[in-house]
């Protein structure tokens, strides 16, 4: 097996010291105190990572071109602000686990979509995004007695992997990792016992996937929910935890299996309403998402004005 350079290695474990020396400071802490640091800690973050601030901006002219730069930069300030404000509250988990339930409101008729989907019996393909906390939205799921697992990639760092393995397990949550042996074994097993198994689908990453319309342009979007889900029968929900005045607020709903006989064709239209869904839950606190990921970073190999909205084209290498 090939071992990465000694500098990547020995930068990969001072990243590793460096957030568990985080996590140490941080895990006592009342929520309200690690919220108000993690707010500073992104607007430092806003004012010293200038890569990260472009590729925010980048994503936000994309995205929002009718907005002037003065908003733009508003919003990408805010995005900052957020994301350390929910980094932090994770990262407090004994106070978070105390109080997740009244940090985080469930009202009835968003957990009655849930219920109903499960209670078909052939499982439930969960599907959100890096919108609002989405690590709060499993948590708190799982913290009613739901069954969860969660399919993700692994980090960079097998430590890192198992520091987030271990968060999510203490919170009822288990991970299937994407390079595990039988990772699909242990995904269609989740399924058919009826269970849970959460994806997030709104990044660029390097799995199989659809170009499928995102903020009014084609973006690679993961296929793995539409196919397992088309491929069990398994119900599908969509659902969200995002931040309002008076804390996090769950949303869920029930995305309809499409009527297309052909599986492929079934597997992009759903794939696409997907998208859609996510898209309208960022439209709806567009500070509350992650613009300094490169969302459209893969071009379809043909120009996307050839191509149809939602029409699949291979991935070039990247």
């Amino acid at each position: 097996m090939e071992h990465p350079p000694l500098a990547k290695r020995l930068k990969r474990f001072l990243r590793y010291l460096l957030i568990r020396a985080a996590l140490a400071l941080v895990h006592p802490m009342p929520l309200g105190v690690a919220r108000w640091l993690g707010v500073r800690f992104g607007t430092l973050a806003f004012l010293v990572a200038g890569g990260e601030r472009r590729k925010a901006l980048k994503s936000l002219a994309r995205a929002f071109p009718e907005k002037s730069e003065a908003e733009r930069l508003a919003l990408a300030r805010a995005c900052f602000r957020h994301l350390g404000s929910a980094m932090f509250e994770v990262g407090c988990t004994a106070a978070l686990d105390r109080e997740l339930k009244q940090l985080v409101a469930w009202p009835q008729e968003e957990r009655a979509v849930l219920e109903a989907a499960l209670a078909r019996g052939k499982g439930v393909v969960f599907v959100s995004g890096h919108v609002g906390n989405w690590e709060l939205l499993a948590r708190r799921v799982a913290s009613e007695g739901f069954p969860c697992q969660s399919i993700a990639k692994e980090t960079s760092d097998p430590r890192v992997t198992e520091l987030v393995s271990r968060f999510r397990e203490r919170g009822g949550v288990r991970s299937i990792w994407r390079g595990q042996e039988g990772a699909a074994r242990h995904m269609l097993r989740a399924l058919k016992g009826g269970e849970i198994l959460g994806l997030l689908i709104d990044q660029d990453t390097k799995v199989q996937s659809f170009f499928v319309p995102f903020f009014g342009e084609l973006a690679a979007t993961p296929r793995a929910a539409a196919d397992l889900a088309i491929r069990t029968g398994a119900a599908v929900v969509v659902g969200f935890c995002q931040r309002g005045a008076e804390g996090y607020r769950l949303t869920m709903e029930e995305v309809p299996l499409p009527t297309e006989q052909d599986r492929e064709a079934a597997a992009l239209a759903l794939t696409a309403a997907l998208s859609q869904r996510i898209e309208a839950a960022i439209r709806r606190v567009p500070e509350q998402w992650v613009w300094m990921h490169q969302r459209w970073k893969t071009r379809p190999e043909a120009q996307p004005a050839t191509l149809a909205p939602g029409v699949q084209a291979p991935a070039p290498s990247r």
